[in-house]
């Protein structure tokens, strides 16, 4: 999961080769995105895992761990 959410991310976000995306980067503060960067992000996660993310779970995420978390959540129901 993890490395998806990854992919995903570097792939957004523009991300330069020398820039670390870990579990516990801050997707702002660490990473860089911006709001709309985040709501890129939403879309394309939504796409590639098939979901939808509410505007409320949306908000609790501020590490990648926070979405990976998630989306494992998503995956066991």
């Amino acid at each position: 999961m993890f490395e998806s959410v990854k992919k995903i991310l570097i792939e957004q976000l523009k991300l330069e080769d020398g820039v670390e995306v870990t579990p516990s980067s801050r997707i702002k503060a660490d990473l860089g995105a911006d709001s709309l960067d985040i709501l890129q992000l939403l879309m394309t996660i939504e796409d590639e895992y098939n979901v939808r993310i509410p505007d409320e779970a949306l908000a609790k995420f501020d590490t990648v761990e926070d979405v990976c978390n998630y989306l494992e959540t998503l995956e066991k129901k």
